[in-house]
This record gives C-alpha cells, sequence and structure tokens, in this order.
C-alpha cells in the first residue's frame, strides 16, 4: 500500500505535555512499503495518518531500520537521538489529508520548504486552527503561557531570553536551508515556504507558506500565500501578489516564468509568461483593461481575469487619461543575469 510521507524527528512540548511543533531532519515523500513496514514493527503503527511519540530504545532500532531501507540521514539522526532527552516523534501518512496534530502540519510545511512537494501540492486545511501562537526565542520555541516565567528564570540566571517573533509559523531557515538560495532577512521567509533553487530574497522580500519560487528569481516585493512565482520571474522592490489569504479568496494566483511585476506594483489574478506589469500599477482580476492592437489602437476593453494565464503581455497605466492598458510584449523581459547570481 503506497503511503504519502513519514517523518521521524524531535519536538517540544509545553507544560501540559502538549506538542507545540516538530522538526523532521529528513521527511520522506512517498517511502516505500518496506520502509513503512520496518517503522510499523518498531513504532506500533497500524494504519492511517499517525503521529507517535518515540522512545529512546525505539529510536535505536528505527536507526537501523533507516540504514537498512537506505535512509541515510535519518538513520544517523535517530542514532544519535536515542541518547537525547529531547521529545521525540513519528509521524506516518498514509494518505494526504487535512492534518490532525502539530506534528502532522509541521512535517507537511517541511515536505514543501524541502521541495518534496510544491505549494498546493498537500493538503494544509484547516491548519491555521491545529497552529498555535509560538515565542520563537533564542532559547527554542516557547508556548505563549509560558513565556513570562521562562523569561524571569533568564533573567535571574543572567542570561538573555531573545524573542525573534510571535507567529504560528517559525521562519524557515531554523528548520531548512534548501540548496542555491540567499536569504537577506531570515525571518521574512516562513517555515511552508517554495524557495526554488537560484532565488534570492532581498531585505523587503517576503514569501508566506504554501508559496514561493521554483527557480531563479529575484523576490524584493510579497509572495502571498497560494501564489507560485515561475523560473526567470522577478517581483520588484515593494510589489505585492495578492494570496488566498489577502483577498484574492480561492483563485490560485500565480506567475509564470520569465515575468516582471515592476516595482511598487501589483497582481490579483494569474499572470503569464514573458509579461509584465509596469511599476507602480496594481492590477485586480476585476480591473478593465483596454486591450489595443500593435498601432496602438483599442480593441476592445475586458476585465483582467480573461487576461488569466496568457503569455507575452504587458500591462501599463496611459499617463494621460489614466486608463489601465495591455499589449503584446513583444520585446519580452530581459532580466539582469547579476541580480540571479547568488553564489
Amino acid at each position: 500500500m503506497a503511503h504519502f510521507a513519514l517523518g521521524f524527528g524531535t519536538a517540544t512540548k509545553n507544560r501540559d505535555g502538549k506538542i507545540i511543533e516538530a522538526y523532521f531532519p529528513a521527511p520522506v515523500l512517498n517511502p516505500s512499503d518496506a520502509l513503512v513496514a520496518d517503522v510499523a514493527a518498531i513504532a506500533g503503527y497500524t494504519d492511517g495518518n499517525q503521529a507517535i511519540e518515540i522512545s529512546a530504545e525505539q529510536s535505536a532500532k528505527l536507526a537501523t531500520a533507516f540504514a537498512d531501507n537506505g535512509q541515510v540521514v535519518n538513520a544517523s539522526f535517530a542514532e544519535k537521538a536515542a541518547s537525547s532527552a529531547q521529545p521525540l516523534v513519528l509521524v506516518v501518512l498514509a494518505a494526504d489529508e487535512k492534518p490532525q496534530s502539530v506534528s502532522e502540519g509541521f512535517l507537511k510545511l517541511q515536505l514543501i520548504s524541502n521541495r518534496l512537494v510544491k505549494p498546493h501540492g498537500t493538503v494544509l486545511d484547516g491548519i491555521f486552527g491545529l497552529l498555535h501562537n509560538i515565542a520563537w526565542t533564542n532559547e527554542g520555541p516557547i508556548d505563549l503561557p509560558e513565556l513570562t516565567e521562562r523569561q524571569i528564570e533568564a533573567r535571574l540566571a543572567g542570561r538573555p531570553l531573545t524573542v525573534d517573533c510571535v507567529d504560528k509559523f517559525p521562519k524557515m531557515v531554523d528548520y531548512v536551508v534548501p540548496a542555491g538560495i540567499r536569504i537577506a532577512d531570515t525571518s521574512r521567509v516562513r517555515l511552508g515556504a517554495h524557495v526554488g533553487e537560484g532565488t534570492t530574497v532581498m531585505h523587503e522580500g517576503f514569501i508566506n507558506f504554501n508559496a514561493g519560487t521554483t527557480g531563479v528569481s529575484m523576490v524584493e516585493g510579497r509572495i502571498s500565500a497560494g501564489v507560485l512565482v515561475g523560473n526567470g520571474s522577478d517581483i520588484g522592490g515593494g510589489a505585492s501578489i495578492m494570496g488566498t489569504l489577502s483577498g484574492g479568496g480561492t483563485v490560485v494566483v500565480s506567475i509564470g516564468e520569465n515575468s516582471l511585476l515592476g516595482a511598487n506594483s501589483g497582481l490579483g489574478f494569474p499572470l503569464g509568461d514573458r509579461c509584465t506589469v509596469e511599476s507602480g500599477l496594481y492590477v485586480t482580476a476585476g480591473t478593465k483593461v483596454r486591450m489595443l492592437d500593435k498601432d496602438g489602437n483599442e480593441v476592445e476593453i475586458v476585465k483582467a481575469r480573461d487576461l488569466a494565464g496568457v503569455s507575452d503581455l504587458l500591462f501599463r497605466r496611459n499617463s494621460q487619461t489614466g486608463q489601465v492598458e495591455c499589449l503584446a510584449n513583444k520585446s519580452a523581459v530581459e532580466l539582469n543575469s547579476e541580480l540571479h547570481s547568488n553564489n
């Protein structure tokens, strides 16, 4: 029987014994039947989607099972974890369904950030209600009701306790740093972001969970939840893409390949390949767009949603009339190769 995913890692519990986050160093997509069978025999997994707390003795046995199934990183982690006092958790997902536990939710977010699945490639329904706000600190995640006590303890011990953020989602790089990327301010990329190889995220760039890039991109604006940006496309400074959590509704807003959102522009409908939205222009799905032929004559007026996914378009605002216009972008966009070099 094919399984969707498997992860073995360490967890953090609050004082009530509830797991509030989980880290999986090498999540496995579509694990083999042999691996699932070996793990099940050790951990007591039966069927369905389960999150199982693991003892030190079980961890040592899991190390052998992972090694026998070619899972080198998991084998090494399980061997070391056998002597750790940290809570350990095994998550087996038989099917890609709505997560039912914090551990399942964190595994799915890490599947995306490890580039094992793309945004919208796994079911995340209800994850906001499942997770809760946590203080992410230099001493690890702390449940908010316990924060004041921990701050006092730290002060009395003469050590600093720095709160980096209070959020449901931690920053991605505390869990995984994908190969071939550059992030100027790591707090602006949430766990669950998909950052393609060759992507650079500048200081004001932002990538939400279940969103991101597929390849080489320069991100200086905001990629909202649910948005996927194609290879070779750039998001200019201050630019914004409307996601499913910011007014975009159920429509999946995406950008094709080799396209450009100019500085301080915005997008609220799916954009095709080799398209340009000029600086300062925000085009929503309902924006009325004046279509021009090659001679600059009006052909018709349409709503931007009617142009969803169409390639080779240039969107601009007429400086005299204020009308939003669209014409064929014959020259396409030649993006600066130096901006895409993050080595």
